[in-house]
């Protein structure tokens, strides 16, 4: 069985349904990773271009791509680099009202045990009562 990376731009085309044709290829890609003929891997960052394109073009809110991301994470057949992180940043990201990277960052703090960030970012980083922001 071939293993194989699957970029952002599919995902978009199979979410988005904006290209009926190449959203069905990619249906069918996963079909064959559901029954085992392909093993398919992403990773963190491609969800996260995911995010900011389903946000800046499509103009979805976190409340309509959280439930899209965590169809990706549970797709049969296909392994999410980090899914645990990314899993986590969404409850952030959905939960919290802030940037998915932002959550993405609480996630790997809370992860690793550390509570304080330092950034000058005090909107977003304000809403996560685990960390403490600081400024250098």
């Amino acid at each position: 069985m071939s293993r194989c990376f699957v970029d952002t731009n599919l995902f978009i085309r199979y979410l988005t349904n904006d290209d009926k044709h190449k959203a069905d290829r990619v249906e069918k890609l996963l079909d064959s990773a559901s029954d085992g003929t392909v093993q398919l891997v992403t990773n963190e960052m491609v969800i996260a271009e995911v995010v900011w394109v389903l946000e800046s073009s499509y103009k979805l809110t976190a409340v309509s791509v959280a439930p899209l991301i965590r169809g990706i994470l549970a797709t049969p057949g296909l392994e999410v680099l980090n899914g645990g992180l990314v899993s986590r940043a969404l409850e952030y990201y959905e939960g919290q009202n802030i940037d998915f990277i932002d959550g993405y960052i609480a996630a790997v703090m809370e992860k690793q045990g550390i509570t304080e960030l330092y950034s000058f970012d005090k909107k977003n980083i304000s809403r996560l009562k685990l960390i403490t922001r600081k400024e250098p």
